[in-house]
């Protein structure tokens, strides 16, 4: 296992913290983000006023954002549907499947995407199999639901393997 493969591109506080300005510098166009715990609170699938300011100021500013969630149909639509977001389900995270399905869902070119998560096993590993920028932000809570805990235990260790090899990550409030 190459920890590289683990490595985000950006670390940043919250994906509320990015701008369509500090995305365009780097040369994205679109944003997949990852639903729980990124986007919103696992356990609070209802988001928060946070959450609708920062994708209207996407939309205005023209930045296309598709949630790429493992959850399911229900689920996601369940969560997204009254911030009007596109989403794909089923992402199959760690795997490519669901970022690809995105890009080629809305023509979107891997070198103006990127794909935001707060985990570095599922998100920022598809991510680079993908062959797209990612961007590691906080889990907005502290806990996780059940079948995201056998992959935080993994993800301490690589965590501390890139850490040695690369300093300590330092969140950001910008890209």
């Amino acid at each position: 296992m190459s920890i590289e493969n683990y490595r985000p591109d950006f670390v940043v506080e919250a994906v509320y913290d990015l701008t369509p300005d500090s995305l365009r510098k780097h040369g994205i166009k679109a944003v997949l983000v990852d639903l729980d715990n990124t986007l919103i609170a696992w356990n609070h699938p209802d988001g928060t006023p946070e959450l609708r300011d920062w994708l209207d100021s996407m939309t205005e500013a023209d930045m296309p954002v598709v949630v790429v969630s493992n959850n399911s149909h229900a689920r996601v639509r369940r969560a997204v549907e009254r911030f009007h977001v596109d989403f794909v389900s089923r992402a199959m995270k760690p795997f490519a499947h669901g970022i690809n399905t995105a890009i080629s869902r809305y023509g979107f070119s891997k070198d103006e995407v990127v794909m935001v998560g707060d985990q570095l096993m599922t998100d920022i590993r598809a991510a680079h199999r993908a062959g797209i920028k990612s961007i590691l932000v906080k889990p907005l809570v502290e806990s996780d639901a059940w079948n995201t805990k056998f992959n935080r235990a993994r993800e301490r260790r690589v965590w501390k393997k890139i850490e040695d090899k690369y300093g300590a990550f330092v969140y950001k409030k910008e890209i």
